[in-house]
């Protein structure tokens, strides 16, 4: 199993991503960038497998220590389609965890392993799941995204998924801390509100509690949510007291905290994108996140580059994340994939 990146204070780094499914000049003068620590790729970068396994070849062959990242979670939430399988959303699972549970918890094991092996195969180190959301059947951003509608539906079903990951030898990030699914707005395109009690917060915390304190989460994004009762004032992104006082202190996490979109409309409110930036640099974010705006990327990259030079902070390697990529092409592994695509067309 990938090992948590032990992440301490006073580093940063930043995941962009680039223009399309080839490396252009430019987009080797922005990935030359000490700054950046890692990747993201999109459906515009992807064409078919063996294009996306040069393109990830050809950005080892400059930044090695890159991490090569993607959100690939099934459903409509699945960047590389043509060549892969197409995987179900992950609410698909709780009808059968409701019906069989061992047959559920085996097929959301073999799940996060296909999902791992297909994507580490082309040279793609992590995906960003899983979902930990637990869904209220209000959301207009979670919805069949997340794997069912209670904690502990969503603890039985995640921890499985997420030991299929590791069994392909990917790490695991888990979103959005600290729940996303109870609130009706798209961080994406506004900026939410999650007016509950600190009590129904804490509800929503147990999957990543549990998984947490497995030693399952590399890493954690959080959510581009205002939730007052706790801080009235930040997003859980740009909130110190999210993830100093509660996940890090409280909760002990020691891995590696990455802010969700600094683009989306949820980090908006913020500013410019370098006081974005700066604003979760404070908070304790460490690996800073922005995509489909290369101006919005640089300027981000710039402040993580003052951040570094003004206040000495480290630049993030997130290498220790990519996982070990020997053993992934072997015949034990092809037959595996073969019976869980079998497995899924009955479903």
């Amino acid at each position: 199993m990938p090992q948590p990146l032990n992440s301490p204070l006073n580093r940063a780094g930043v995941i962009a991503d680039i223009t399309g499914p080839v490396l252009t000049d430019a987009d080797r003068d922005f990935i030359a960038q000490p700054e950046l620590s890692g990747l993201i790729f999109f459906a515009r970068h992807y064409e078919s497998p063996a294009q996306l396994k040069q393109l990830c070849a050809d950005i080892r062959a400059q930044r090695p220590d890159l991490l090569l990242c993607v959100d690939q979670e099934g459903g409509r939430v699945q960047r590389f389609r043509d060549g892969f399988t197409a995987l179900p959303p992950m609410m698909t699972l709780e009808n059968l965890l409701h019906e069989d549970e061992a047959a559920a918890i085996e097929l959301a094991t073999e799940l996060g392993w296909l999902m791992a092996w297909e994507v580490r195969c082309q040279g793609v180190h992590l995906s960003f799941a899983p979902v930990l959301d637990i869904e209220r059947d209000v959301s207009r951003v979670i919805g069949d995204r997340a794997f069912g509608h209670s904690a502990g539906t969503v603890i039985t079903l995640a921890t499985a998924f997420v030991q299929g990951m590791a069994q392909a030898g990917m790490a695991a990030v888990g979103k959005h801390f600290p729940g996303h699914g109870a609130v009706v707005a798209d961080s994406h395109k506004d900026l939410p509100v999650d007016e509950r009690s600190r009590g129904a917060l804490e509800y929503d915390m147990q999957p990543f509690q549990q998984l947490m304190a497995q030693g399952l989460l590399a890493g954690i994004m959080p959510a581009h949510v205002v939730y007052p009762a706790l801080d009235p004032l930040h997003t859980a992104g740009f909130s110190r007291l999210w993830l100093q006082d509660i996940l890090r202190d409280g909760l002990g996490f020691q891995g590696v905290i990455f802010s969700d979109d600094l683009t989306m409309a949820g980090a908006a409110s913020v500013g410019s994108y370098g006081q974005r930036a700066q604003a979760a640099m404070d908070a304790g974010a460490d690996a800073l996140v922005v995509c489909n705006d290369p101006d919005g990327a640089q300027q981000v990259v710039e402040q993580v580059r003052q951040q570094c030079h003004e206040q000495g902070w480290q630049h993030l390697d997130l290498s220790a994340l990519q996982g070990n990529p020997d053993a992934l092409h072997t015949e034990a592994n092809q037959q595996r994939a073969d019976a869980v695509r079998r497995l899924l067309s009955r479903f």
